[in-house]
């Protein structure tokens, strides 16, 4: 081992100098307000890429990590000499050091982002296995990103891990891992702010700031599984970085009017014997409360055999005639959004012909690789496998968009695989699966995606539980298994901004949460006001001897709620032109007020809802008044029309029984 790498110039072209040492590579990339850096460890493949793909989707057996397709490529002034290289890109001067390749950016405020010093990368092993990233940490610096991660929207001064989970009844103060890995943050500080996207797939740790060592200036870290490196330093204000990250990953998928709409969800509807009856009454309880629905997402309980749910087997003892039941749906304007799952338990009358065909993850003897799954043993599908993936296809089609389903939750899939000795087909290029994990459950999102499409579906409402970037080109997602309580409700609301600036579109939570117990009156009322805002508007639950939560769940309450669902539906056009129009500026429907307004508290509990309304809701047990301190703009308060300024702090009324408090930009 060493710790001195002289690395020395091997390749050079308008856009992209290539250095090697000691047989590792090193590369730059020059892009439009983006450097991207490469690490390359000798004699270890390249995996592809699915998440960066500015101009649409890659093939499907991914796109070359180096690629500059759909980039837009800057040609920097380089000089270099022997110790140093040194270019400016986007207005940020920078310098890398040949010796380490130590990187450094500096803009007139300061040095903005600096490899620390020593050794930064994992050239031969000195720092442990796989690939590794030190970089300064720099005072009072903020991070924000990473996904579905939880605490606080300020992620500086705490550790994650980079993989995704199932983690039923998390709780979003405090549970890591979750559901997603989106390896992207930003950090602000007094120099400006950048942001940071590793891609890969493999398993990991980002670490801001827990660790310390003696021997170093204050540092931050990223470890991943993966030997080779490759990373994307991105430039600019907060909100360009956030739109630069979008532009990065590709086009956001569309989403149909109808999903803005309020969603009904439950479990306790498809696992009752009589399912039919239960889903059927569902839109008779609704025309009967005066709420309005667009969709009802159909849990995995139409799959059952005994016990055991399979995947596109429809029980039809529960739902005699699963065409019927779609009918009667569209007839009432509401769409069925259908639960499928990857893996194929062993009892299942699939298991044994997708294993004659090889189409499982399997053990080096060509063995289906087993896993516990809901209540059983079960295999999980390989959709790096072509007749893994046209066979997922071909049932989504046949057993779900010719019945009248045309659209898929994609749920439980985020591959709980951890033996490195499983095998993924890999597109002919075989793979451990641990490597990729996460990659699995986008390609299982676009394989459903692109059923609906083929099957004639115009706007499919595609939807995936686990999602890496680029997820967003093919489906939209949720936060997952939630819990019920009021401390939770806050951090629910922490979740979904961190959500909104890591990428993601439409989202959001079970209002009311899945796990836990029923929510008291109030809980209740106040997670309805802050979710007729939200992207996504669905109550789900799975409370074992409690009832659903469902609108109807405090008849003495029923007048507020149809207040509040109303409101809802009132803002429904709203919602989709803003969509529409944030999707082509690469943003978020909802997001963080300092996104836009740097000077904003990042934690306060207020938020933008499309580029016209400031939403202020309550998430205090107790509380009957909100304070609010106003951004940047001119503003009118809901209910009085009077008009406020930016920096005015105001205290609004707001009992459990009123609409929420929000503002209109005026």
């Amino acid at each position: 081992m060493k710790f001195d790498h002289r690395f020395s110039l091997k390749r050079a072209e308008p856009s992209l100098r290539v250095y090697e040492a000691d047989g590792v590579t090193a590369r730059l990339d020059f892009f439009s307000h983006i450097l991207r850096v490469a690490i390359l460890a000798p004699n270890v493949p390249l995996l592809p890429t699915y998440s960066v793909c500015p101009n649409g989707e890659p093939p499907t057996e991914g796109r070359d990590k180096l690629s500059a397709d759909g980039l837009e490529p800057a040609a920097p002034q380089v000089d270099e000499d022997e110790t140093t290289v040194r270019f400016a890109l986007d207005g940020v001067r920078f310098s890398v050091e040949k010796k380490n390749f130590r990187i450094c950016a500096e803009t007139d405020a300061g040095v903005l982002y600096r490899d620390r010093s020593g050794l930064a990368y994992n050239f031969a092993g000195e720092l442990g296995r796989g690939s590794v990233h030190y970089s300064d940490r720099f005072e009072g610096q903020r991070i924000f990103g990473l996904g579905d991660k939880c605490g606080p929207v300020d992620k500086a001064n705490m550790r994650f891990a980079l993989a995704a989970t199932d983690s039923m009844g998390y709780s979003a103060a405090y549970s890591d891992p979750l559901y997603k890995q989106i390896p992207f943050y930003l950090c602000s500080h007094s120099a400006g702010s950048y942001g940071l996207f590793y891609d890969t797939y493999s398993n990991g740790t980002v670490d801001f700031g827990v660790e310390h060592d003696n021997y170093f200036e204050p540092f931050q870290s990223v470890r991943f599984d993966e030997e080779n490196m490759v990373f994307y330093l991105i430039l600019g204000y907060t909100v360009e970085i956030v739109q630069r990250f979008n532009a990065l990953c590709g086009p956001i998928a569309p989403v149909p009017q109808w999903a803005f709409s309020y969603t009904g969800s439950t479990m306790e509807y498809t696992d009752a014997p009589d399912a039919d009856a239960q889903l059927r009454g569902f839109l008779t309880q609704c025309e009967r409360s005066g709420i309005r629905a667009g969709g009802f997402w159909m849990s995995s309980g139409y799959t059952q055999i005994g016990e055991r749910r399979c995947v596109f087997h429809w029980n039809t003892e529960k739902i005699p005639s699963p065409e019927a039941l779609a009918a009667h749906f569209r007839a009432h304007g509401v769409q069925l959004i259908a639960n499928v799952k990857p893996a194929f338990l062993t009892e299942h009358p699939l298991y044994g012909m997708i294993a004659a065909n090889g189409w499982f993850l399997h053990d080096a003897d060509g063995s289906p690789a087993q896993f516990p799954f809901w209540g059983g043993m079960a295999s999980y599908l390989d959709f790096t496998n072509p007749g893994a993936y046209a066979f997922w296809k071909d049932c989504v089609k046949k057993q779900l968009v010719e019945k009248g389903y045309p659209h898929i939750w994609n749920d439980n899939n985020e591959y709980d695989v951890t033996d490195e000795s499983i095998l993924a087909d890999g597109f002919g290029h075989p793979v451990q699966a641990v490597r990729i994990r996460p990659l699995f459950s986008y390609l299982m999102a676009r394989a459903s995606r692109e059923a609906c499409v083929e099957a004639g579906v115009e706007t499919p409402f595609n939807v995936s539980r686990c999602a890496i970037a680029g997820t967003q080109r093919v489906a939209s997602t949720w936060t997952g298994d939630n819990y019920t309580s009021f401390p939770e409700l806050r951090a629910d609301h922490w979740q979904n901004m961190t959500m909104a600036l890591s990428g993601f579109h439409f989202f959001g939570p079970d209002v009311g949460g899945f796990a836990g117990p029923k929510p008291s009156e109030e809980l209740f009322l106040r997670w309805l006001q802050y979710g007729v805002f939200l992207p996504r508007f669905t109550l789900h639950s799975w409370k074992p001897g409690e009832p659903s939560t469902m609108p109807w769940l405090y008849p003495d309450r029923m007048e507020t709620v149809k207040k509040l669902f109303a409101l809802r539906e009132s803002l429904v056009p709203y919602l989709y032109a803003q969509s529409e129009r944030r999707r082509a500026r690469n943003l978020p429907l909802i997001a963080p007020v300092f996104l836009f307004d740097p000077s904003f508290d990042p934690q306060s509990d207020c938020f933008l809802c499309g580029d016209d309304l400031f939403v202020c809701p309550v998430f205090d047990e107790g509380a009957t008044q909100v304070t609010v301190a106003l951004p940047e703009g001119a503003w009118k308060l809901r209910g009085t029309g009077e008009t406020h300024g930016c920096g005015e702090t105001l205290t609004v009324q707001c009992a459990i029984d009123d609409l929420p408090v929000w503002f209109q930009r005026a």
